[in-house]
């Protein structure tokens, strides 16, 4: 009985136990749902667009399209900035197994150099293993096939087509056009502070120089986007959605491309730059500053060794000329100085001046030599224009004085930006008793009012400062800024800018324009005119003057003698010249550099070029119209 009552006592013990941990099972068991309910419900509800948004990721890419970049023509429409199909391939690190085994099966395959290989391995050590790194640029259709059959063996790699910037006609509108290039940490910079980072994203190229950098914002555009579903092997299977960019504006220049390429011929081995002006309009028709270099090759990644090639040059071929080259005006600017002196009344139509070959400031024995060693004899306003007098002009200069020429000439625009729409631009120097305070810290003498008389000394102009102050001569006084752009070209229709025009030079007799000119249309078209012979038996009539600018300073009684001295030491040659004479269409300004005499070797290029324009040109703009 005893046993009995313990067996029964164990057993009641054993089921009490049993419940005690069948519920303590039952509960953990209802602890262990709940925990996974509320994690379903964490990972199902709340985190729902998180993780789907992280499982898109694995297929759906969203990709920036960059827009394609605006065109640019000339004024007959001509394309001289076009965008070219190419075609690069490049790797993504994170997809590809065996890299280095890769690069070199691709090496061996595509013939890739050593220092392709090298820039890529430099790239990646800088860059995130998941974007797409360059490895060879601008495939060849072969490359493109060969690599498309054995693609498969390449996982990882892939090749990406996109438009690049080419200029059809190399080094002939270089200084006009500019060019662009990579985006580098300063264009960055720039485009930060502009908060215009989101409309390069995407773009690896921008304006550098010349219309490329002045229009870049028209040129550019804005970026599209668009998501697209990818395979594991990173290819699109399909777009998803697609935001278009928006291409930037086609421009159409005022350059004529026929009258360019004859400058450029006509200029051949010679330093120095042509500038053919519309004289109605401002419009640039001609800009050339030789020599020039190949735009193409910065576009590409020019190299180390090519670049500094470039900057080294001993002919400065990176220099524009035309805006940059700054050069004493020698006797181009004499018209003007008969100008001052009519308006100020130190002299009058008639007054004659005494030519002996030389001329002494009073009160010393410093003798100012005329180019004609025996002198002009007496001579007038007229004639000492149109035969370069020196000695007429060193008078001149003498009794209007430094402070008069200096305000008077700022009116034509020396000293000051022409406001050409290129960035690369010069205001020279247009000398003034403050400025050579300010420079040299020594006073003004009468020795550098008489240099500056005729266009030497410290005076310096561009050649762009130079045809627009004979235009305005042209245009008795009206002023009128130089412009490439002809006009803005958009689906839209085309926008042409308004013409930007100053305040009127005035005279105190309007005669005085007549008396400069005239002497200027006698230049070439009188025999006793410096430049007669360059301009015989024209079909129009033409208004010129020359100049010949010293480069370097010759001693008194030294004599000139090219033979005798280095070729970068010779005399500047220079011609500045509008045409027709009655009524003005046509402006045109030459340099060239160390070749002489300017009526005998720049005359002749504006003549050539003239003739281009009035026989050949001309005549296809009235049929046009």
């Amino acid at each position: 009985m005893a046993r009995k009552r313990v067996s029964i006592r164990n057993h009641s013990a054993e089921s009490a136990l049993f419940m005690r941990r069948t519920l303590v099972v039952f509960i953990a068991i209802i602890f262990a749902i709940g925990v996974l309910i509320t994690n379903l419900y964490y990972l199902q509800i709340n985190s729902f667009e998180s993780f789907q948004t992280r499982s898109n990721d694995n297929r759906i890419s969203v990709q920036t399209v960059p827009p394609n970049r605006g065109l640019i023509y000339d004024r007959n429409g001509i394309i001289l900035a076009e965008n070219r199909p190419v075609y690069s391939l490049q790797v993504v690190v994170r997809k590809t197994k065996n890299l280095k085994q890769k690069i070199n099966k691709m090496r061996n395959m595509l013939d890739l150099t050593e220092q392709e290989v090298e820039l890529f391995y430099s790239r990646n050590r800088y860059s995130r293993s998941y974007r797409p790194i360059l490895l060879r640029d601008q495939l060849t259709t072969e490359e493109v096939a060969l690599f498309t059959v054995n693609q498969h063996n390449f996982k990882g790699f892939s090749i990406k087509a996109n438009l690049k910037r080419f200029y059809p006609f190399g080094d002939s509108f270089t200084h006009v056009l500019g060019y662009i290039a990579k985006i580098n940490s300063n264009d960055l910079k720039r485009i930060e502070e502009k908060g215009e980072t989101a409309r390069y994203r995407g773009t690896h190229f921008i304006g550098k120089l010349g219309i490329e950098k002045y229009y870049e914002e028209t040129l550019h555009g804005q970026p599209g986007q668009r998501q697209v579903e990818v395979d594991s092997w990173g290819k699109v299977i399909r777009v998803l959605s697609f935001t278009p960019p928006t291409p930037g504006k086609d421009i159409k220049l005022n350059i004529d491309i026929q009258l360019q390429l004859k400058a450029q011929k006509l200029l051949g081995d010679t330093r120095g730059s042509v500038i053919v002006m519309d004289t109605r309009t401002g419009g640039i028709l001609s800009l050339v500053s030789n020599p020039s270099y190949d735009p193409n090759l910065f576009v590409q990644g020019i190299s180390s060794k090519k670049y500094n090639a470039l900057l080294n040059s001993k002919d400065r071929p990176l220099i524009n000329r035309a805006t940059q080259g700054r050069y004493p005006p020698a006797s181009t600017i004499k018209p003007q100085m008969a100008l001052l002196a009519l308006d100020t009344k130190v002299i009058t139509e008639h007054t004659k001046v005494k030519d002996p070959g030389w001329w002494i400031v009073p009160g010393s024995k410093r003798r100012f030599r005329d180019w004609k060693r025996w002198g002009h004899g007496e001579v007038d306003v007229n004639h000492a224009i149109e035969q370069s007098c020196d000695t007429f002009f060193y008078d001149t200069a003498y009794k209007v004085g430094i402070d008069r020429i200096n305000p008077f000439m700022q009116l034509f625009g020396f000293g000051h930006y022409s406001g050409l729409d290129i960035g690369e631009e010069t205001k020279a120097i247009m000398p003034s008793r403050e400025w050579k305070r300010a420079r040299y810290n020594a006073p003004w003498y009468d020795g550098d009012t008489i240099s500056v008389g005729i266009g030497q000394g410290y005076w310096t102009v561009t050649p762009i400062q130079l045809t627009q102050a004979t235009a305005i001569l042209a245009r008795k006084g009206e002023v009128i800024t130089p412009q490439i752009l002809h006009s803005i070209v958009s689906k839209g229709g085309s926008f042409t800018p308004p013409l930007e025009r100053s305040e009127p030079i005035k005279l105190q007799d309007e005669h005085y324009w007549e008396i400069a000119l005239k002497a200027m249309y006698g230049v070439t078209s009188k025999k006793t005119g410096t430049a007669h012979r360059a301009f015989a038996k024209t079909s129009y009539t033409v208004a010129g003057k020359s100049g010949t600018a010293q480069v370097i300073n010759m001693k008194e009684g030294e004599e000139y003698d090219a033979d005798k001295i280095s070729e970068h030491h010779r005399d500047n040659a220079m011609f500045v010249a509008f045409a027709p004479y009655e009524s003005p269409e046509v402006t045109a300004t030459v340099i060239l550099e160390n070749a002489g005499g300017g009526s005998t070797n720049g005359a002749p290029i504006i003549r050539a070029l003239f003739d281009e324009y009035f026989d050949h040109i001309k005549p296809k703009e009235r049929v046009s119209f």
